[in-house]
């Protein structure tokens, strides 16, 4: 899937100027940036959740994605946003059997497919324990899997989910992470991810989008794209940036007056 030439904007407001990015189905990219740089207003224009002023978003084999009916375009491509409302009466298998929607017709729900896709979903990501419990019964990072089942029951090649992390403790959002490079690893699936956390995209991502005030200033590998250079002065502070000689991969570091100072406390320290 891919996004060419983007202008996104609010009313008068331009909030992304011209960003082309493109997600390659078995890989996993990132979009990081401070808070306002554009990502999940990008990554919305490639949900056609936000229409582009000018541009174009482009699937394999539809060169005008936005010109697809609704149902076809949801049988392709599949949005966890950052925040959905919790409804009250219904079990996980209701909410993950949601994600068929586009698979049924108006006046009539068959979907013969449906029930394996719903188990297989809710087996991936560890919710098929909790079927019959009420969706208002469950913890944040419970109803995020929970969510994310949803939109893998929907069944398509491309998932974007924005910052999906965000509110869950450690072990959920490494679930969640885990998650996104099976989907890529095992089932091919295009993920297109807005992430916070540097590290996490530096561990979970094949690419990285770089975004500031709505324009793309660096797009590759982690390793390009994470550089001190370039983070330091994105985000406006000293971010120090290093390879794990454990894993490989690339670590960083926000320094702040605070750290610095102690760091040059002990440093200081006879040994």
């Amino acid at each position: 899937m891919s996004g060419a030439d983007l202008v996104l904007g609010y009313e008068r407001a331009t909030v992304v100027h011209g960003a082309s990015l493109t997600l390659a189905a078995g890989q996993v990219t990132a979009l990081i940036g401070p808070n306002g740089s554009g990502k999940s207003t990008l990554l919305r224009s490639l949900a056609r959740l936000h229409k582009p002023t000018e541009g174009t978003v482009s699937l394999p084999d539809v060169p005008d994605a936005l010109a697809l009916r609704p149902k076809d375009f949801a049988r392709r491509v599949t949005l966890l946003s950052q925040s959905r409302p919790t409804p009250n009466g219904v079990t996980v298998r209701d909410i993950v059997g949601y994600g068929r929607h586009p698979y049924q017709a108006r006046y009539r729900r068959t979907d013969a497919d449906g029930p394996r896709a719903v188990a297989h979903a809710m087996e991936v990501t560890g919710v098929a324990g909790m079927a019959d419990r009420g969706v208002d019964e469950l913890s944040g990072g419970e109803l995020q899997r929970v969510w994310l089942a949803t939109c893998l029951a929907q069944d398509t090649g491309v998932l974007l989910l924005d910052e999906p992390t965000t509110y869950l403790d450690l072990r959920y959002q490494v679930e969640i992470l885990d998650l996104m490079r099976d989907l890529a690893d095992d089932h091919g699936v295009a993920v297109g991810v807005v992430l916070h956390d540097l590290n996490q995209a530096a561990a979970v991502a094949d690419h990285v989008v770089l975004l500031r005030q709505g324009v793309v200033l660096a797009s590759g590998a982690p390793a390009d794209v994470l550089t001190a250079d370039a983070l330091s002065e994105t985000y406006g502070l000293r971010i120090d940036v290093s390879t794990d000689p454990c894993t490989g991969l690339v670590r960083t570091e926000p320094v702040g007056r605070h750290t610095a100072r102690r760091a040059a406390t002990v440093s200081a320290v006879p040994a």
